[in-house]
């Protein structure tokens, strides 16, 4: 059928029916033009585009083991990927500083002892009378001076990375430790290995790193056009891994070169599919009580700054004015008057429109 000739055919039918808002159209007809139909969908709440994210570890879930002295790392424990709970050994490091600290606490803890006995004979001679006032305070001041200096070389030892149990060795047997267990300080998972056995390393030096993975933080990268619609609480899914959660934040920083901002989620449900420095592709739910439709995009047709469907009805169709509340690559999300159930146009609907703004018409 040729255009000339499929415009005087929509003219003939369309014409009597435009003063109603009805398309007039026999299934013969909608056969013909190759109009097919097909019920909406409706949904709870409307979801964005589909927006580009990576997938993070929280940072209070998360921690960087150093090394508390400088050494030879002579044996690592764990590798990426394992499971290890808090306390776990992790690697051994042999550290000749740890040695000359242990020499200093014990020589410490010596003129320590020295001077409390000390200061207790110099009390009891003070008392009896026998010796000045003065003396008896400098043996008093010389026991704190050396009780600080002891509780200073103590501290050393705990953040070289020596335990209570190997002080008490130390202060009770002299037992020295060429070495250090290196351990885990929380539960998780050993994301990054960052040293090898025989390598010699300072202090400071990172040699793991630890997190915990649920939940998950998701960093969604989104349209500076987003930022009145997003709100703190709002739902988030990510389609492909089934994954839920909730935006905690919202970053009004704009990234320049591309004019995104970030917007940071929290992924609890099927957290364990995800692994940190994951890019993913995300959905922001509105969460709307509000009655909203899904169709197919071919559906919507657009007439000036309207969108609108055709729903149809015993004598064809009826335009119905929506408001388009999210848009998708194959389908879009509105809002509107209409029954669950209803059936729309979802091809053809050119030649519905055509119908439907013949001059004379309705429009």
């Amino acid at each position: 059928m040729n255009k000339k000739i499929l415009i005087m055919f929509l003219a003939m039918f369309a014409l009597p029916a435009h003063a109603a808002e009805v398309i007039i159209m026999t299934p013969a007809q909608q056969k013909s033009l190759a109009i097919t139909v097909a019920p909406v969908e409706t949904t709870s709440g409307f979801s964005s585009h589909r927006l580009p994210g990576e997938i993070m570890v929280p940072v209070e879930q998360e921690r960087v083991v150093t090394a508390p002295q400088p050494g030879l790392i002579d044996a690592v424990h764990v590798a990426p990927g394992q499971t290890v709970k808090k306390g776990q050994p992790l690697a051994h490091v042999s550290s000749p500083e740890l040695v000359a600290l242990q020499r200093d606490y014990l020589q410490a803890l010596t003129q320590t002892r020295l001077a409390k006995n000390k200061a207790d004979r110099d009390a009891e001679l003070y008392k009896d009378g026998i010796i000045a006032e003065r003396r008896y305070l400098e043996s008093k001041a010389g026991h704190e001076e050396l009780s600080a200096l002891l509780s200073q070389r103590k501290q050393a030892l705990r953040m070289a990375g020596m335990g209570d149990d190997a002080i008490t060795r130390l202060t009770n047997r002299q037992e020295f430790s060429s070495g250090l267990t290196i351990t885990a300080p929380m539960t998780g998972d050993v994301l990054e290995s960052m040293v090898t056995a025989g390598q010699r390393i300072d202090a400071m030096t990172p040699l793991f790193r630890i997190g915990s993975l649920t939940p998950l933080w998701l960093e969604i990268h989104a349209p500076v056009e987003t930022l009145g619609d997003v709100k703190e609480g709002m739902a988030v899914r990510i389609p492909k891994y089934e994954a839920e959660g909730r935006v905690i934040a919202i970053i009004r920083n704009i990234n320049k070169d591309d004019q995104t901002m970030h917007i940071r989620a929290e992924i609890r449900k099927n957290a364990e599919r995800l692994s940190p420095g994951q890019f993913v592709e995300a959905e922001l739910l509105n969460g709307s009580d509000d009655k909203q439709f899904v169709v197919p995009r071919n559906a919507v047709i657009r007439n000036g700054k309207d969108s609108y469907v055709f729903v149809q009805n015993a004598q064809g169709f009826s335009p119905l004015k929506i408001t388009v509340l999210s848009e998708q690559t194959d389908k879009i999300v509105f809002s509107g008057n209409l029954v669950a159930g209803s059936k729309v146009a979802v091809s053809g609907t050119a030649v519905i429109k055509a119908a439907w703004t013949t001059p004379g018409g309705a429009q």
